[in-house]
């Protein structure tokens, strides 16, 4: 049986005045809490957590956000149909606007607010835009998450030292430190096959399937050097991680990227392309 007063003894040690610097004092309390995860008083998700937590008081902006290559932008000046076309391809809630150069960024666009009212009458994207919120890049994530929560706001643009823009970041970017990927409503169960069909004769794959398993059910051949996965096979088809929507075609295969982020591909849609005729 696991014993706890061991545990609380080592908190009561931790809670004491120590003639420690605060970084060591933070390492004894996680090495107490990975103890009580290892003798069964608290879970491996709980633990995880609270490592999280620690982890976002030490990052910044910089460390997390999305790179402004990596941005998906809208333009106040393009027309109404393309702005409704980019938007539904890259299928996010909001959507930071600029006018005349990418540094120039006049406010958030919601999806949700062009979607319900794209169709009314003298409708100017102009008139629907929210504030941008600018933060540096050296902004704790811990206080960046307690400003998100106080201003209820969940998107922020972040600017480096010479005032351009560096990037985004979402409080989804910063829950994330704490409890890992949030899914949301375009995601697959994690629980499913990673290969599923759909109705309309596409496959619906997870980036982390294995090769040999996409090529067991597709009858294809991949099998690059060094890469095990059908994520790592579009990556290194490219030479970069796919944008959502992107349409990769490697053989007779059509990839269709449906979910990922500026790191990884989650989830694709790949067909086969009809043979030519000979």
């Amino acid at each position: 049986m696991p014993d706890p007063k061991s545990l609380l003894d080592h908190l009561a040690d931790f809670l004491s005045p120590q003639p420690t610097s605060p970084s060591e004092r933070r390492q004894e309390l996680i090495d107490t809490l990975r103890e009580a995860q290892t003798e069964g008083l608290i879970d491996a998700d709980a633990l995880s957590m609270i490592e999280g937590v620690f982890q976002v008081g030490r990052l910044c902006a910089r460390d997390i956000l999305v790179p402004r290559a990596q941005i998906d932008w809208i333009d106040i000046n393009q027309s109404i149909s393309e702005i409704i076309k980019n938007v539904i391809t890259a299928a996010h809630s909001r959507f930071p606007v600029f006018e005349g150069t990418r540094d120039n960024v006049i406010g958030i666009l919601l999806a949700k607010d062009l979607l319900r009212h794209a169709t009314e009458k003298d409708f100017q994207v102009r008139d629907w835009l929210r504030p941008a919120v600018f933060i540096p890049e050296s902004k704790r994530l811990s206080v960046l998450l307690r400003d998100f929560k106080d201003n209820r706001n969940h998107l922020a643009v972040v600017v480096d030292e010479y005032s351009s823009i560096a990037g985004i970041i979402t409080i989804e970017d910063v829950l994330e430190q704490i409890v890992g990927d949030i899914e949301d409503e375009h995601d697959i169960d994690e629980e499913a096959d990673n290969i599923i069909s759909l109705d309309n004769g596409d496959i619906r794959v997870k980036g982390i399937t294995e090769l040999d398993q996409f090529n067991a059910a597709l009858g294809t051949h991949f099998a690059p050097d060094d890469i095990e996965t059908v994520a790592g096979l579009v990556i290194q088809h490219l030479g970069r991680v796919p944008k959502i929507g992107e349409l990769v075609e490697i053989d007779d295969i059509e990839f269709e990227v449906q979910r990922a982020d500026p790191r990884q591909i989650h989830i694709l849609l790949a067909r086969q392309k009809p043979k030519s005729a000979e």
